[in-house]
This record gives structure tokens, sequence and C-alpha cells, in this order.
């Protein structure tokens, strides 16, 4: 556990670089997978910056309105303060730049959404090792497990052995990113993304139970109510795609948007 460490006198958030790191794992995924479709590799810088301004102004307009009551009382200070993030409005606002910028470069389509899941579930595997060096909270309740853990230097500090949920979804999360990678020549269009919603959503609404965050709805959390959107609308678009052809695609390893050929290296 590092919240901080110092470069050359200079002290560094570990959050923040893991943060930044990031967004910098998924614009490689993006870049190399733009190549493979004979898009140009630029793009992958676009759609970053559009979603990363997208989503610090959307994670921050969510967490005003979840705490609205303390926001109000200085809100030109709360808007323009450090603090303050929600994720899951960061993932609307980023969706909502992406999709705006695919608008803008004629791509708006359903391939920008299979193209995005692996880099979107990379991103934030990498995130969640930012919670863990930093000890900002996001850890789970006290815990007997061998694997259980204190965070006495966390900014958010806890001599209580709890469950790491970050190593949790950092797992987890990396492990849905390499599997999206393996099967994206191997699926039918929209198939990517609707893995994605699922098996992200089951994730988060799963570890929900053993984390630290107070329900507000028939024993679940807003993070379980915002899953369990993600785990029904995957669900559904996997059911559909199903029963229109099936989820494989019948070309398999050849199809290629607008028949571009493969790129062997990145």
């Amino acid at each position: 556990m590092q919240p901080e460490i110092d470069i050359f006198g200079l002290s560094l958030k570990t959050f923040g670089l893991m943060f930044a790191l990031g967004f910098v794992g998924a614009g490689a995924v993006l870049s190399r997978r733009l190549k493979e479709l004979g898009k140009p590799a630029d793009w992958s810088y676009e759609i970053i910056f559009a979603g990363l301004g997208g989503g610090l102004v959307g994670a921050r307009l969510a967490w005003i309105l979840q705490n609205w009551d303390e926001a109000s009382e200085d809100l030109v200070g709360t808007i323009f303060s450090g603090a303050g993030l929600v994720w899951y409005g960061g993932a609307i606002g980023g969706a909502l730049a992406v999709f705006l910028w695919a608008r803008y470069r004629g791509t708006l389509n359903v391939g920008l959404l299979d193209l995005s899941a692996p880099a979107l579930a990379l991103g934030y595997a990498i995130g969640r090792v930012g919670c863990q060096l930093s000890g900002d909270g996001d850890y789970g309740r006290p815990t007997d497990l061998p694997w259980g853990m204190a965070y006495p230097d966390g900014t958010v500090p806890t001599t209580v052995d709890v469950h790491p949920t970050p190593i949790y979804e950092t797992l987890a999360m990396g492990t849905l990113a390499w599997v999206l990678w393996s099967m994206r020549d191997h699926v039918r269009p929209g198939v990517l993304f609707a893995v994605y919603l699922l098996v992200g959503g089951l994730e988060r609404f799963l570890v929900e139970f053993i984390r630290r965050n107070d329900t507000v709805f028939a024993g679940l959390t807003t993070a379980q109510l915002e899953s369990l959107t993600m785990i029904v609308g995957g669900a559904v678009w996997l059911v559909l795609i199903s029963r229109s052809g099936g989820l494989r695609d019948p070309e398999g390893p050849a199809r290629r948007a607008g028949g571009a050929p493969r790129t062997a290296t990145a």
C-alpha cells in the first residue's frame, strides 16, 4: 500500500497514476484493434480524450446529485474541487462523449461498442489497482479469511483485516478483458459489448455484498441497482442476437469491418 510516491521530490498520488495508466492501457488496446480493422490508429487518442473528458464531467455531476445536501452549500467550489467522483456517472458521461465523437466521425454503430468492450474492462481493472495502492476506502467488510488485510496507511485507514475487494475486481475485470479480446474475431457484432455488460455488471453486483456501501432499496446498494441494469441489458441483448442467427460469427477470424485485412502486429 502506497498512497503517494516521490519522484525527484515530486509527490504523486498512486490512485491518480493508476487512473492515468488505465486510460493508457485502454488506448493501447483500442489502437491495436483499430489497426486490425484497417482504421486510423490515431482515433484511439481521440476516443480516450473524449471518454476522459466526458467521464470526469459525468462522475462529478453524479457525485453532486448523490450528495446534494453537502454540495449545494458551495456548488461552485464543489464543481471545481478535486474530490467527489462516482464511477457510474463517469461511465455514462464518458459513453455520451464517445458517442458524440463517433457521430462526428461517422462511426456510430454497434462495432464501436464491441471495439470499446475489452478496453473498458482493462481500464477498470487497472484503475482498481489504484484503489488498492491508495487504500481509499473501496475495500470490503471485515473477514478472517487468510488473504484478508488491513489498510493502516491508506487514505481511508483501517487496522482491521478486511476483504481486499479492489484485488478481486482487478482479477475479475482483467480476466474479462482477456476473454473479450480473445473472442473479438469469433462472435457476431454486438456480442462483445453484451458480454461486457452482463459479466461486468455481475462482477460489481456480487462484490457489493462484501463491500461497505449502504443499502438503499430491497437490501441492495446503489451500485447493485445500477449493475442490475447492466446485467439485464446484456442478457436481453445476447438472447436477441442468439435468436437472430446465433452468437458465433460464421465467417470467423476472416471477418473485418470494411473487409480490411488483419494486421499481425500492433
